[in-house]
């Protein structure tokens, strides 16, 4: 794996060379328009909304709309005038309990390795990190955007972890609050509830079940077979009259599929997902 960059973290008159790795990777379908009789890709031509004729790019410039049809136009040398200058540094300003905030600001991870000469100061932020709790806040450049950005341990590794500035966190305040009366059996029930569907965090067993329902259906027509029809929708109870009676029964069926699973027949206990659906139709029609 190619790192994105390789530059440093910095704090107080600490300094760890460091190469940054992506940590994550998006994993989906891309498809392209095109013409129904032929199959001929779509291209999209750039018009003008007055008279709608096509714009060549020597004629297009950029513009920022500060009252309803009134734009200013930025050149490129105006943009080159606020341009902030990659340094490739991760300069720490403040060291916060990652308690304090709100996992809605963390939003793309990425690993961080030492490079020769910063192992220890790199084995000692982690440690120290580790141990208190505590999280560095941190400025960062990529790609000549600033972002907002957090430094801490993961597993071995330490993560430099891009955040949200708090203008971009949405605060729920125009959501209506449910205003209930919840009485101490459905509490106890609920918290049985939860603790038969508790286990240990398993990250490998939850798949995309609709990306490979749908390369099911893309390597079927590839084959030039004949697809199954559609599974019937199940169902759903949209007015709950007694929260109790629903509870309990849930309590049951979540015992009833953990003694299935534990004598290894547990399959036929659950739900099957979309992608199982689509194979056992296959094998069906086929």
């Amino acid at each position: 794996m190619r790192p994105t960059w390789k530059g440093s973290i910095s704090f107080g008159l600490v300094y760890i060379p460091i190469s940054v790795y992506p940590a994550t990777r998006e994993e989906k379908l891309s498809f392209r328009q095109l013409r129904k009789t032929d199959l001929s890709p779509i291209k999209y031509k750039k018009v003008a909304e007055a008279d709608m004729k096509e714009v060549p790019a020597d004629q297009i410039v950029k513009g920022f709309e500060y009252e309803k049809g009134r734009y200013i136009i930025l050149s490129d040398e105006d943009f080159e005038k606020v341009r902030i200058e990659s340094t490739h540094s991760i300069d720490i300003t403040d060291f916060v309990d990652i308690d304090q905030v709100d996992p809605k600001f963390f939003y793309k991870p990425y690993f961080l390795e030492a490079q020769k000469g910063g192992e220890k100061a790199y084995s000692l932020l982690h440690k120290a990190l580790s141990g208190t709790g505590k999280i560095g806040i941190a400025k960062v450049v990529i790609a000549n955007r600033e972002y907002l950005a957090a430094v801490k341990p993961d597993g071995l590794f330490l993560v430099l972890e891009l955040m949200h500035f708090a203008s971009e966190v949405l605060k729920p305040e125009e959501l209506n609050r449910p205003k209930t009366d919840l009485n101490d059996k459905e509490l106890k029930m609920a918290n049985a509830l939860i603790e038969s569907m508790s286990s240990d965090w398993q990250p490998e067993k939850y798949r995309d079940e609709y990306r490979e329902a749908v390369m099911e259906i893309i390597e079927t027509k590839a084959k030039n077979k004949q697809l199954p029809a559609a599974p019937a929708p199940t169902p759903r109870t949209t007015n709950v009259v007694d929260l109790v009676k629903v509870l309990q029964e849930s309590i049951n069926r979540s015992h009833g599929g953990r003694l299935k699973r534990s004598g290894g027949n547990g399959a036929t206990g659950r739900r099957k997902s979309t992608a199982a659906l689509v194979k056992q139709k296959r094998r069906a029609a086929a």
